[in-house]
């Protein structure tokens, strides 16, 4: 739920580097330290998050109530993380199941705008961080909090995510974000972690990657991956096959799409939620989804970033080729445009901004006419489109074929048309060039 930090530090701030930190404050919706008594903690039951845990305790003296979110993370036990939360002195402990909210109004809206950013990061992490923050203020109200916090670092584009989303839903909540002030790098907050006897699920002593992961997609951070002379290890790859080992033979599978949402998957109706969980699956199974990217990100930096994407590999191009089979020239040419500006706004954490919801309305519309069923073969890392059916599909048959055809269009009237389209043309080059 949190950037696992970076930042290099050689020790645990002594106390007069704590001082320096609590008048360190700069914005408004930024805590001062005498104002902390009772943290909303988004809570993950990693190092990071249980570090700071008992850390605020310690250095706020501060009530803590946790917060973990469901949405979709593979292979959790959220009775253990809530268990841990408890054993280390939070007073409260909320588990929140958010996989159909997330993907009905997150995951959805962003298959309608065909979002990626950079050309390929479909944008996970970006949708999930607007709702873990929405819950964290629904809650935080609940429990009497007057500050939340969450454990991202000065690096990365998360803290723009939450900290916007609090301070645009509650102007009323302070934020603290313990990771980016106290510097502590990975050894540090592990030896803290022994001396507080604060327990790290997984043996992230010996862990190589931060990872952060949802319905829709998995990253991962750190070791290698920052060395861009270094190609992918194995052992990066915990969702998809790869490639190379992956069924030598080819699978295909239909997706059934009503007003731009996927609604079924090989004929089967299905819930969002279950749909985007067996499509990464069959993603997975075939080596599709994975993504070695160069990504600019809103605070300055250029980083690499290694993504695991089965589900959204198959569904934005089936969706995006739907919709261009349904959509006109004109309206084809046009929405990439838009929908390149509705996923930098969700990148860059601005899901509120006003400008989404217009864009929004947009996407709805062209969608309404984005209904039918699409046939992608997957094979051995790829996902390609090899059928196409929708009753609103602008497109006919026999104007496709070489025959002779009538009715809307006729062959004989093309001479016509070309003398008129490439007049202008015409006349430029012949001026330029007699």
């Amino acid at each position: 739920m949190a950037d696992t930090p970076r930042i290099s530090a050689h020790s645990i701030p002594p106390p007069e580097a704590t001082e320096r930190m609590r008048a360190q404050a700069v914005a408004s919706y930024e805590a001062n330290h005498e104002d902390v008594h009772r943290v909303l903690l988004l809570y993950s039951g990693g190092l990071d998050t249980s570090v700071m845990l008992k850390w605020i305790q310690d250095e706020y003296e501060a009530e803590v109530v946790t917060l973990t979110v469901n949405l979709g993370q593979p292979g959790e036990d959220y009775h253990v993380v809530e268990e841990k939360a408890k054993r280390l002195g939070a007073v409260e402990t909320y588990v929140v199941d958010a996989r159909e909210e997330f993907a009905l109004e997150f995951i959805a809206p962003a298959i309608r705008a065909n979002a990626i950013y950079g050309l390929a990061y479909p944008l996970f992490t970006a949708l999930g961080r607007p709702l873990i923050a929405k819950l964290a203020v629904e809650y935080a109200r609940k429990s009497g909090c007057d500050t939340i916090a969450h454990g991202c670092t000065g690096k990365g584009n998360d803290q723009v995510r939450i900290e916007a989303t609090v301070a645009t839903l509650a102007p009323e909540l302070k934020l603290i974000a313990p990771v980016r002030s106290w510097a502590m790098g990975r050894d540090e907050e592990i030896a803290y972690a022994r001396e507080h006897g604060i327990p790290v699920k997984g043996g992230v002593e010996s862990a190589p990657y931060s990872i952060d992961d949802n319905l829709w997609g998995r990253s991962s951070e750190g070791k290698w991956i920052e060395d861009l002379s270094h190609a992918p290890e194995d052992d990066v790859f915990q969702l998809v096959t790869r490639p190379e080992e992956a069924p030598d033979e080819p699978e295909i599978v239909t997706l059934d799409f009503d007003r731009g949402v996927p609604v079924a998957l090989n004929g089967e109706q299905l819930g969002l939620v279950e749909l985007l969980e067996r499509t990464a699956e069959l993603g997975m199974k075939h080596g599709v989804g994975i993504v070695d990217h160069i990504e600019d990100r809103i605070v300055g930096l250029k980083v690499r970033d290694i993504y695991e994407v089965p589900a959204a590999a198959i569904i934005l191009p089936a969706h995006a080729e739907l919709e261009k089979l349904v959509g006109t020239i004109h309206q084809n040419q046009f929405k990439p445009q838009l929908d390149r500006q509705w996923a930098y706004l969700v990148y860059a954490g601005l899901w509120w901004e006003p400008l989404r919801s217009n864009l929004d309305a947009y996407m709805d519309s062209v969608n309404e006419w984005v209904t039918g069923r699409i046939g992608l073969k997957l094979y051995k890392g790829s996902a390609r489109v090899v059928t196409r059916e929708s009753p609103h599909a602008v497109y006919d048959a026999q104007l496709a074929t070489f025959a002779e055809s009538g009715g809307l269009f006729s062959q004989q009237a093309s001479p016509g048309f070309i003398e008129l389209w490439s007049l202008q043309s015409r006349m430029a080059w012949r001026l330029r060039n007699e």
